[in-house]
């Protein structure tokens, strides 16, 4: 794809073009980063997840509330999200590939797909909202989400939609290793 092609309107809000540029780290480098999809498969799983699962989420709470932070991860932004900043020492950010479906159908040079869990994810935040809220009305509206990830009050949920449609919620501890511990509440309503 060139960076003029997607003007692709995914469900009933976002564009690939948005969901593609929307992280800082595309933003710092983005004079150096192919952002969006090259197998046609992702375009199809991330119009996917935004018709299941963005879409009813920005019809009840609004365009103007929905923060997309992170969408779409092409090869080009994983590699930048790996290395550190030249300036500051720090990692441009954190990228599990194999796990998170963020590079959604996209293969690797052995033709190979980067997840094999396949479908699509992203980050959001609601304004006004806190996280635990709206991860409460996603479980009430029954959304068909494949993975959640809740980090705090304060910060975006991840939530992917794929084949698999595991409903699987979890945490994070301090130092980031995934727990179930403290979400029993929501674990009781899948």
């Amino acid at each position: 794809m060139t960076e003029k092609e997607p003007e692709i309107l995914l469900g009933k809000y976002l564009t690939l073009f948005e969901f593609c540029t929307c992280t800082k780290t595309y933003q710092k480098y983005a004079a150096t980063i192919a952002p969006f999809p090259q197998n046609p498969e992702s375009i199809a799983a991330i119009a996917a997840l935004n018709g299941q699962i963005i879409d009813p989420i920005i019809d009840h709470f609004g365009r103007a509330k929905f923060h997309l932070t992170y969408g779409f991860c092409s090869p080009d932004l994983k590699r930048y999200l790996n290395q550190k900043d030249p300036l500051t020492g720090q990692k441009n950010g954190c990228v599990t590939p194999s796990r998170d479906q963020h590079i959604a159908h996209e293969k690797n040079s052995n033709g190979k797909y980067y997840c094999d869990r396949l479908g699509s994810a992203c980050d959001f935040f609601i304004a006004d909202v806190a996280s635990n809220t709206l991860v409460d009305w996603i479980l009430e509206q029954q959304l068909p989400f494949d993975s959640l990830y809740y980090y705090s009050q304060e910060r975006p949920i991840h939530i992917s939609y794929g084949p698999q449609h595991k409903r699987s919620i979890w945490t994070f501890t301090p130092t980031g290793q995934p727990t179930r511990k403290g979400i029993q509440h929501w674990l009781e309503k899948i």
